[in-house]
């Protein structure tokens, strides 16, 4: 059986993936399996009494608990999925695809993939006719990103290749001059790939930094300025807050997702031109001593140790090859 590369929809069928939504709004995701069955302490719910019903069907289980049954979306995935690096967030993936214009048949190139969940979004944003090349210096994130995108989509995307190794030495043997349309970097120092990525970037093309911190957002945003390769750059978060709803107790929940990055964004000017200065931009003088809050070795890197990494890799794998199987009956 040929991949099924159309977004599931219709009835429930085995292997679908389910979100059970439960008493007091509890989630828990199911696979579906002929004679299956889902238990907790409320009762026992049968996979076969999902299976043929149609999405936003509520489903009883033995005890007459009630659930809901959808099919989880993207970002369910991302959120819940086998992690090597720290994601990014859903909220930040939007805006990196909204104000980084990533548009269908697009070139993109990423670095790093990380666990995979901006990939997936990028991939869903340039569709069968763009290409998407990512860059990870870390073998075991690069497994766990395929993994990960096969889990999801059900097939491993032809128009995505991982290659291994640094952006600034595998950049130019991967992409030709000019060809790139835009270029996202995910790393602690995005700083050190700014000219390799206005080599790769058609004129016009877009470079879209995402860092975590301010001296992050600061020296990036310095680089870019100095390589005279691009327009002034522009930088941005989004802060995300649910709202409680209930008759008119409308209130925002006291929860939030506050600060995840900053994103940076510039656009790529053509070979040899010079910026005019433009009233109002001109920057402040600082100091080589002033750069030193800005070495790698002050920023900090969250590791990830061997062990964990090794069993996130087989619980990814695990997970791609059980839906290719699936896939394949």
């Amino acid at each position: 059986m040929t991949a099924n590369k159309s977004l599931p929809r219709g009835a429930f069928r085995v292997g679908d993936r389910v979100q059970l939504t439960g008493p007091k709004g509890k989630l828990n995701t199911i696979t579906l399996e002929e004679g299956g069955s889902f238990g907790t302490h409320r009762g026992e719910l049968r996979h076969d009494d999902i299976i043929g019903q149609p999405e936003g069907s509520v489903i009883k289980n033995h005890n007459g608990i009630e659930y809901l049954a959808l099919r989880p979306l993207l970002t369910d995935f991302v959120l819940s999925m086998p992690r090597g690096a720290n994601i990014i967030y859903p909220k930040d993936s939007a805006l990196i695809v909204t104000m980084g214009d990533i548009f269908p048949g697009a070139k993109v190139v990423e670095a790093g993939v990380g666990s995979g969940g901006l990939s997936l979004y990028l991939l869903r944003a340039i569709g069968e006719q763009g290409s998407l090349d990512s860059f990870e210096r870390r073998v075991e994130f690069a497994e766990i990103a395929k993994a990960n995108a096969v889990s999801q989509l059900g097939y491993e995307p032809k128009n995505w290749n991982i290659h291994i190794g640094d952006l600034q030495e595998e950049l130019p043997k991967v992409v030709k001059t000019h060809d790139a349309d835009r270029v996202v970097l995910d790393m602690l120092a995005p700083w050190e790939c700014v000219e390799e990525s206005a080599e790769a970037l058609v004129p016009g093309g877009l470079i879209i930094g995402y860092v975590a911190t301010v001296t992050q957002l600061s020296r990036f945003t310095e680089a870019v300025r100095a390589s005279g390769h691009f327009a002034e750059p522009e930088a941005f978060e989004t802060l995300f807050r649910t709202w409680h709803l209930q008759g008119l107790a409308v209130r925002p929940d006291h929860r939030m997702i506050g600060h995840t990055g900053f994103l940076v964004t510039a656009r790529r000017l053509a070979p040899g031109t010079v910026l005019p200065r433009f009233k109002g931009k001109q920057k402040p003088e600082f100091s080589d001593e002033d750069l030193t809050a800005w070495n790698p070795d002050h920023l900090g890197e969250r590791s990830v140790s061997d062990k964990k990494l090794r069993k996130t890799v087989r619980n990814a794998t695990a997970t791609a090859q059980a839906r290719l199987d699936r896939d394949s009956e």
